[in-house]
Order: C-alpha cells, then structure tokens, then sequence
C-alpha cells in the first residue's frame, strides 16, 4: 500500500513520516522537488540524518544543484522506487509538498517528445494563465510575463498531462493531509525561517552564491532567490528575510489550492502540543479504513 503525506510546511509531515513508517513497515519516498538536490538543506528542510530513526529514505539528495531534475525525472525515479519497495513486502510512504511531482508519479500521466513551434498568438494573457491553471493551480507565474505564461502551456501540452479522473490512478494509494489554522501556520512559517538563519541559511546560501550557482533550483527556490537578492546588493538582509518568509505563506496557500483541486486528501490538524495525538489520529484512520 502506498500512503501519501502532504501539507504545508511547518505541519510535520517528517514526524509524521517517520513514525508512520515504523508502526506500518514502510520506506520513505521524498515527494518535494527541492529536497532531491544535494546541498539545498535548510531552506527546504530536508530531514536530518538524525531524525530518520533507521527509517531507509529514497530520492534525497540523488543529483547536483547545477542539474535540472524535471517532473519526468522524478516521475520516472518515483516509480522505480515503488517498485523496489513493493517487491520487499513493504509498504510506501511518499512524503512532500510538491503536488504536481507526486500526481505525475501516481497517475497515468504521459510524456512525449517536445515541439516548441506551438502558436499561441491566438491566446491572450488571461487565457494562457486560466488554462495553465487547470492543471498546475500552484502557479505563481505573473499574467503580464508573456515569454512565461507561453513556455508553461507549451511545456503542458508537450507532456499531455491528463485530467484526473476517477480512472487513471496507477497505483492504491491514500493521501494524508496535515493542517492548521491559517493564523497558527503562518506564525510556524516565520519562526521556521528565523529558525533556518539561527541554523545557518545564510552560510549556505552565500557558499553557493561564490560559486556563481544560477540554476534552475536556486531561482525558483525559496530562501535562495531571496538571499541572491541581497547578496547582490538590491535587498537588504531583513527585507530579503522578510520576503522568504512571504513567499513562504503565499506558497503555503498555493499548496492548499493545489491539494485540495487535485488530490483526495483526507485532511487532519495538527496537534502542536502533543504530536502523538495527530500520530494516533492518523494510524486509527488507516487501520480503520484498511477493514473497509
């Protein structure tokens, strides 16, 4: 059986993970397109060597900062790994905040050969972002980036995602949702990333930064493409924070979107005073729907 666990972060999809893994006899499959490069670790924060409890862990830290680790890529990797798990007599455990990765792994999506010599003069802003959104509803492209909105379309039509129905899953599988009050997550979200800098985001960012690292991960990612702002000079080092932890919420909010739209997510809160309450909440729900 494979068990989904989503949410956004600060929700504690790790603990959860880990301790699901052990009372299930799982491995876990990482499902966030940030954790697969290796020296991206705070920012995404990637789970510590220290907090996997012996628990085997897949797809972490598998290729360079500089590569481009695609959808396809993971799709592809992601399955393979099911594959191997399964043939153990063990259960999956795929735990993350990318959605699009996780649905492109567990349903029938295709991939086919790219042409970039698609006309899209017919289309305006507006109709390029609404159909982008039918399919990606975690899309933060701006509807006055023209060159984007176009390359985002092409890029769906080239790998003919498909719609979710109620016949194209590949898999058994169930979604975990972990939640909270907007207020409390977005208080999470702030103390995480002062958190991320008492822990040395800042360091990380910077040794990157002196190698002339300008990759795909680190300008779409989180923390780095706001820290590159300042070390260059156009932010200062608060207001640089001050936008990690903005774009932290609003991503948060998209995750929600995202999941909600596109996955059946059996959600549950997340209890910050005693986690093994949610622990317990979550287990009861598996083995009480495992007698269905």
């Amino acid at each position: 059986m494979i068990y989904v666990i989503v949410g956004p972060t600060g929700a504690g999809k790790t603990k959860l993970s880990i301790e699901l893994a052990k009372s299930i006899n799982a491995e876990i499959i990482n499902g966030d397109s940030m954790q697969v490069y290796k020296e991206l670790n705070i920012a995404t924060a990637k789970t510590k060597e220290n907090e996997k409890e012996n628990i085997i862990h897949h797809l972490f830290d598998i290729c360079e900062v500089g590569d481009n680790y695609t959808v396809y890529d993971y799709q592809k990797d992601c399955r393979a790994k099911i594959e191997e798990i399964t043939k153990k007599g063990k259960n999956v455990i795929i735990v993350g905040g990318t959605g699009l990765y996780i649905k492109a792994a567990l349903y029938d999506y295709e991939f086919k050969e790219e042409d970039n010599n698609i006309d899209l003069s017919n289309y305006s802003n507006i109709d390029l972002l609404n159909k982008i959104k039918e399919y990606d509803f975690n899309t933060d492209i701006h509807i006055n980036n023209r060159k984007r909105l176009e390359r985002a379309y092409i890029k769906y039509l080239n790998n003919n995602i498909k719609t979710i129905n109620g016949n194209n899953k590949i898999y058994n599988f169930m979604v975990i949702g972990l939640t909270t009050d907007r207020e409390i997550l977005y208080d999470k979200i702030n103390k995480r990333v002062d958190n991320m800098v008492v822990e040395g985001l800042i360091d990380e960012s910077k040794s990157l930064y002196d190698r002339n690292i300008h990759s795909k991960a680190i300008n779409t990612g989180i923390g780095y493409k706001e820290l590159y702002k300042y070390f260059d000079g156009t932010l200062s080092l608060e207001q640089a924070l001050e936008l990690i932890k903005q774009n932290s919420r609003h991503y948060a909010k998209r995750q929600y979107t995202f999941f909600n739209h596109q996955l059946e997510v059996n959600w549950f809160k997340t209890d910050y005073d005693d986690f093994n309450n949610t622990i317990k909440e979550v287990l009861k729900y598996i083995q009480n729907e495992k007698l269905l």
